[in-house]
């Protein structure tokens, strides 16, 4: 009798078959919303690094008029710089933009973020390009030969 339902229409196993991969699409998803949670409270959240209040920047003997340095501070890019006239500035290295990581140009004679070519002043703030606010400047010490970059509070 299949055979002849078959025989009258030609679709009957294909929306079948159609129907019982929704209902097992359903059910897979169904299985996924209640264990996801178990997995989740199973499994221990991984722990935050601690972010740091200051970092050892640069020693200044290494850093010429005209000139940056990118460190470390925590797990993002930060970057020094020791301006034409012999001042020491400190900011986060993070383009306003789009996150990318900023450079100092000598050239250009301020800080400069090359995915779009976004322009900050030695001040930090956004002069031109995609950038919509300035960087975040740090807090500058200077210890004997190093530089000391801390977050201002």
């Amino acid at each position: 009798m299949d055979k002849e339902l078959g025989s009258i229409h030609p679709y009957a196993d294909g929306r079948r078959d159609f129907l019982n991969a929704v209902l097992a699409g359903a059910v897979a998803a169904l299985g996924l919303l209640v264990l996801y949670p178990v997995w989740k409270y199973l499994i221990p959240p991984s722990r935050r690094q601690a972010i740091p209040t200051s970092v050892l920047a640069a020693k200044a003997s290494e850093l010429a008029p005209n000139s940056g340095k990118i460190f470390r501070f925590g797990s993002k890019p930060g970057i020094v710089i020791r301006t034409p006239g012999g001042d020491i500035k400190a900011f986060t290295a993070i383009c306003t933009h789009l996150d990318c990581t900023v450079q100092y140009r000598p050239d250009f004679q301020h800080i400069w973020c090359a995915c779009h070519n976004g322009h900050y002043s030695l001040e930090g703030i956004n002069i031109a390009g995609p950038p919509p606010r300035p960087l975040t400047p740090f807090k500058v010490n200077i210890k004997s030969d190093e530089i000391f970059a801390s977050k201002e509070s």
